[in-house]
């Protein structure tokens, strides 16, 4: 066995300890190389095996941890030991289950370090409240997930005194005037958005906010392995887990990639929002996680094939379709420019109905008549979730913050699958559409 790797639950010593992507010192590995494909940084990534030698990590369930001698428990507290070295106090600061898959999420989006969390929100929620303070600002774009876009409307200003302005992060001027000096801490958008799918131009919008001493927090859910924020300049990356990274849409779970100065600080026993709060990951969900992102990049691909080759057919029946990767998108352009194009161009795709009724006709004949997919949110599953985003997961937006972020009243959300056939499913879709205009 090669002796590089070491075994889960063993304490390591000397220059071993610099494996870790949360030692004290910063420490770049191999795997988080700038322009690195994504897969290829997680083959790179440090594998570990199982206390018995076993190919897979061990499952590290315990709450608590035992120490050999008492001096070790102050050390740990202070400390002056820690994760870095194998030692570990409490599953709610760190796990050693839950840093592997952290470890991996590092990889995948090429960052420092990572810490995983019991939900996407509470990823989101933990990073702003760490990076912000009360009395602080942010300013974000103003298509987001509906429930962002709530937290930062309504929980923030509540419960934080932290407010937030809403921009087009395509006018670059708009976001630059946005930000209020020496209170402006964060800027805040989506790689790809909900539910509309416009492409933030990453670089230039971390020139703006860089250029200003922001903090670039980008949410990533929608395009894992399509882009990699990080590596254009983002310096935080948050995730929702549960979808496509899971893939089966049975887990909820959320992740915080960045600096290891920024995920220690999270984990601070006197400060930190994730030690404090307490969004903790079950380490059999991060177990069960850490053996399905080896084949995220198989899954993307596939996802974005089908969701491409949907997009184009949909539009020569004349449909109005919303897809990146075909060339009349508006950011097209952009997307080629600076996404990972081995992966495509993202496995959502949005139809414009006209209206709610027609929406909802067509995800009916869809679901209830020739199985195409499911009326369910929520996205990267293996069979095709459609909703009606207007009324679902964008509701907690007024209309006319919808109208500002352009959400239209029949925009049917699709996360395309890849169960079945290609041609099996594209037939269910016609048939279904043939119903509705019959």
């Amino acid at each position: 066995m090669a002796t590089s790797v070491v075994h889960a639950g063993k304490k390591r010593k000397g220059a071993e300890d610099e494996d870790h992507l949360l030692a004290k010192k910063s420490a770049s590995l191999p795997a988080v190389a700038k322009g690195e494909d994504p897969m290829a940084a997680l083959a790179m990534a440090r594998h570990e095996f199982g206390e018995h030698g076993g190919v897979n990590m061990s499952i590290e369930a315990s709450a608590t941890f035992t120490v050999m001698e008492p001096d070790t428990m102050r050390r740990m507290f202070s400390g002056e030991l820690g994760p870095d070295r194998d030692f570990f106090i409490y599953s709610r600061h760190f796990n050693p289950t839950v840093l592997n898959l952290s470890r991996q999420m590092a990889a995948l989006e090429g960052t420092e370090a990572a810490y995983c969390t019991s939900s996407g929100m509470s990823a989101i929620s933990a990073a702003l409240l760490q990076l912000c303070s009360s009395g602080d600002h942010i300013v974000a774009s103003r298509t987001l997930y509906g429930g962002t876009h709530a937290l930062l409307t309504h929980f923030f200003p509540r419960t934080c005194n932290i407010t937030t302005s809403f921009v087009d992060i395509k006018d670059l001027d708009m976001v630059d005037g946005a930000i209020i000096e020496g209170r402006t801490k964060v800027l805040y958008f989506e790689a790809i958005s909900n539910p509309v799918l416009s492409v933030a131009n990453v670089p230039e919008l971390c020139r703006v906010a860089h250029d200003k001493g922001l903090t670039v927090v980008v949410d990533n859910t929608f395009a894992p392995m399509v882009m990699s924020p990080a590596k254009l300049g983002a310096d935080v990356v948050v995730h929702s887990i549960s979808k496509f990274i899971s893939g089966g849409a049975d887990i909820i779970a959320g992740a915080v990639c960045g600096p290891a100065k920024l995920v220690n600080s999270m984990m601070d026993l006197h400060q930190g929002a994730l030690m404090l709060l307490g969004p903790t990951m079950n380490p059999k969900v991060a177990f069960e996680l850490s053996e399905r992102i080896p084949h995220l990049g198989l899954r993307m691909k596939e996802h974005c094939r089908r969701a491409l080759e949907y997009a184009t057919r949909m539009k020569k029946l004349g449909l109005k379709v919303i897809y990146p990767g075909l060339e009349g998108h508006p950011d097209h352009t952009v997307l080629k420019s600076i996404g990972n194009l081995d992966y495509g161009f993202g496995g959502l795709l949005c139809l414009d109905m006209g209206t709610e009724e027609k929406a909802n006709r067509l995800m009916n004949l869809l679901q209830n008549s020739t199985q195409f997919g499911f009326m369910a949110v929520s996205l990267g599953y293996y069979e095709t979730l459609m909703s009606c985003s207007g009324s679902s997961t964008s509701s907690e937006m007024n209309a006319e913050e919808k109208a500002l972020a352009g959400i239209a009243p029949g925009l049917v959300r699709m996360s395309v699958g890849y169960s079945g056939t290609l041609e099996q499913r594209w037939s269910q879709f016609e048939k279904a559409l043939s119903r509705m205009q019959g």
